[in-house]
């Protein structure tokens, strides 16, 4: 096959506070395409269309990074702010995105019911 054609989904949730604007930049910036992104006080969902060019790993990694140096840039908190390690990625069908944005867009009613 010439060309390379994937259509791929991810959901990544991982623990970090609430940076949405730069998620979403640091994701485009990877040729990615940011579908939904939800930071509650203790954790995050983004979902994302992945570019084929880079891996889940990979993306993750970058989205930190990047993360991580904005928020210690800025002295948001009193010494080093550094990640949990590890995350969750899940994939999904398209015909399975919409709901997938509700639910991570529903965050704040689904933590009412729900504690982690």
């Amino acid at each position: 096959m010439a060309n390379t054609y994937t259509q791929l989904f991810i959901q990544y949730v991982f623990a970090v506070q609430g940076r949405e604007n730069l998620i979403c930049g640091l994701v485009t910036k990877h040729k990615s395409k940011p579908l939904a992104v939800f930071c509650n006080p203790d954790h995050t969902h983004i979902f994302v269309g992945i570019h084929p060019t880079i891996s889940i790993s990979k993306l993750i990694e970058q989205i930190k990074a990047g993360l991580s140096k904005w928020i210690n840039d800025k002295c948001f908190l009193h010494g080093h702010f550094s990640w949990q390690d590890g995350y969750g990625a899940f994939t999904y069908s398209k015909s399975q995105t919409d709901r997938v944005v509700k639910y991570i867009l529903n965050q704040p009613e689904h933590h009412k019911k729900r504690c982690f």
